[in-house]
């Protein structure tokens, strides 16, 4: 323990070098932006601005790599809150409540309570990463495709309630969202599947963020369009302000959350440690727990508090998480860190169990300055929201073309394919008839993004198995995650049958 910090202590002696705290407090503001950019998020950051990091030392330079990361894990809540576009995938769980908050002129508090939540996130991940990395890098290296597999049906059934009370409506959104996301080629066979039409385009799959962009942001737009026509015009986006008194109101408010912060950060830190889980599925998952676990879950996705500090919470703590595996085994748990490992060894860094004996200033530079980049983000994003609230006071007339070339931007950049972006205007027109029929978004946006972890991992484990289920309860971590995951998934359905039993009773 005394080497442990003696180590940190070193590592701060690092980071508040001159350069590498202007590296720190530029990447904070820099990643604010491009996670706050549709279609941006921190992989297309990390990768545009990774050349400039030739310039530093390279323990600078993935200092500056990891302030972009944090902060664009922070800045992904602010379109997500702002507009309903979700900046980046971490960020769509909280559209769900940060949205509707915005609308009931409650931007500022929703903001803060994501600064707050990232905050709570990153901190509890960084002091877990400092003080045990070596056993959390063995549970990562355990963690084959039936523990996987298992961890998806756990999100699975996380998200089963988010549909409301219909439980059919939900089932039949992620059934279509499974569906979506296994358009493109078999990764098995190589072949061709649900290419509609024999339209090249559907080749890549579907992009998530073309079907959350267009249904979040599309169609949100077209849902603000029909009420403010049926309103006379008036904009329901004008009604925000902010104060000093009401910032404080806001951080005492917060207090009465802190088991949702600290759930979301234990649980997004242990997803985001696994290989190629990463900090979405974190994110989603704290959601749905986040809902099942509070007094009052008819409140989510209405402009819940908890709502928006549960899933900012596991983002910021999975980001952290995925970077364990990339240091201690060499494997990236996110896409972004897949780039920062590409980086290390570009600078002449090996990653693996050696690295904290051969380059010890450059890992506890690294932890050290995730601590200091955590205070930055926070102290820059509560900084900004008055600037943030501006965006809602600008008249509805000027924002919604502003939102909708925004949307087009963010369905674009991810393939760069004008297939996508013609798809995205489907996908918002689709997700505003859905919403004029009731049936719940979330399900279906959530199953694209977990059918694609959740294939390969399930056919991985029945080759390796030759066909039998038998795999995902026999495992010992496999088995009790299936376990709790099955009692979660048929939880609503028994609690239904019990309910028309007691109808019938009484």
């Amino acid at each position: 323990m005394l080497e442990t910090l003696e180590l940190l202590g070193n590592g701060f002696l690092i980071v508040f070098e001159p350069l590498n705290l202007a590296l720190i407090i530029g990447g904070c503001a820099l990643g604010l932006f491009i996670g706050a950019m549709p279609g941006l998020g921190s992989v297309n950051g990390v990768a545009i601005l990774l050349p400039l990091t030739f310039l530093v030392p390279p323990a600078g330079a993935i200092i500056f790599l990891a302030a972009i990361y944090y902060g664009a894990m922070y800045g992904g809540a602010i379109s997500s809150i702002m507009l309903g576009i979700p900046g980046a995938s971490t960020a769509v769980a909280t559209t769900f409540d940060g949205r509707p908050m915005a609308k009931l002129g409650l931007a500022d508090k929703a903001l803060t309570g994501a600064a707050v939540a990232s905050f709570v996130g990153g901190t509890i991940s960084v002091v877990l990463f400092t003080f045990f990395a070596p056993p959390l890098a063995h549970i990562a290296l355990v963690f084959g495709s039936p523990e996987e597999f298992a961890l998806m049906m756990l999100a699975f059934a996380t998200f089963v309630g988010l549909g409301g009370d219909d439980l059919f409506k939900t089932i039949f959104s992620i059934a279509i969202g499974l569906v979506l996301s296994a358009i493109g080629f078999d990764i098995i066979s190589g072949e061709p599947r649900l290419v509609l039409w024999d339209i090249t385009g559907f080749m890549h799959g579907i992009n998530f963020l073309v079907l959350a962009i267009g249904i979040y942001g599309i169609g949100e737009m077209l849902w603000t369009v029909e009420e403010n026509a049926l309103g006379g015009g008036k904009s329901m986006l004008s009604e925000a302000t902010v104060t000093v008194a009401r910032t404080f109101a806001n951080l005492r408010e917060l207090v009465s959350s802190w088991k949702t912060m600290v759930m979301g950060s234990v649980l997004g830190y242990f997803v985001g440690i696994l290989p190629a889980a990463g900090a979405t599925p974190g994110s989603l998952m704290s959601y749905g727990i986040a809902k099942q676990m509070s007094k009052d879950p008819d409140s989510f996705g209405k402009g819940n508090l908890e709502g928006v500090v549960a899933p900012e919470a596991a983002n910021n703590a999975a980001s952290t998480g995925s970077m364990l595996p990339m240091l201690t085994l060499g494997i990236p748990g996110s896409p972004t860190t897949a780039i920062l490992l590409g980086g290390m060894v570009i600078w002449g860094l090996e990653p693996g169990p050696r690295l904290f004996v051969d380059h010890s200033e450059f890992v506890w530079g690294l932890i050290a300055s995730l601590y200091a980049a955590n205070l930055f983000a926070l102290i820059i994003n509560i900084a900004f929201i008055p600037v943030f609230i501006q965006i809602l006071k600008t008249p509805f007339t000027i924002l919604a073309p502003i939102i909708f070339i925004l949307c087009l931007i963010g369905g674009y950049a991810p393939t760069q394919d004008m297939h996508d972006v013609w798809l995205m205007i489907v996908f918002g027109i689709v997700g505003y008839l859905m919403r004029k029929l009731d049936y719940p978004l979330a399900p279906a946006v959530l199953a694209i993004v977990l059918g694609p972890l959740a294939e390969p991992a399930l056919r991985q484990s029945l080759i390796i198995s030759n066909g039998s289920f038998g795999i995902f309860f026999s495992r010992t971590y496999a088995g009790p995650i299936m376990i709790a995951a099955l009692l979660l998934l048929f939880l609503p359905l028994f609690k239904m049958g019990y309910d028309k039993i007691r109808n019938r009773k009484s």
